[in-house]
């Protein structure tokens, strides 16, 4: 009898762990996936707006945006944001320095710092 109480007692354990995992993985996946919508978005901004010295301001601010979401948003950020500093410095011979100031201004983003940290003078108030 004790043996079948136990069972039931670690069963309800179990189920209600797995219920809660779940639960939080369907979370995670749904900020990342918003977080991936929200670095595309900083990207498409920046290409729209074409302003000399706001790539800096873009990054920081895709990586916050994203990030706010939660543990899925900042994820995705740091996968998009390392897949792109990867391929910019192996592709598009930008340089080791360059890469570098980009990824700080991700990660001042992905750890909340204001993006506007790196706003340049002049940028239309629309971004």
């Amino acid at each position: 009898m004790r043996l079948c109480i136990c069972f039931v007692l670690l069963s309800i354990i179990l189920y209600g762990s797995a219920d809660s995992l779940i639960v939080e993985g369907g979370r995670f996946v749904w900020d990342a996936l918003g977080g991936a919508r929200d670095m595309y978005r900083a990207y498409r901004d920046m290409r729209e707006a074409d302003y000399k010295g706001a790539d800096k301001y873009f990054h920081a601010r895709g990586n916050y945006d994203a990030a706010k979401r939660g543990p899925g948003g900042a994820w995705a950020a740091k996968v998009i944001s390392d897949a792109r500093e990867k391929w910019q410095s192996d592709v598009s011979g930008r340089g080791a320095e360059d890469t570098r100031a980009d990824q700080e201004a991700n990660r001042w983003g992905r750890n909340g710092g204001d993006p506007n940290r790196y706003r340049p003078a002049g940028l239309p108030s629309k971004y």
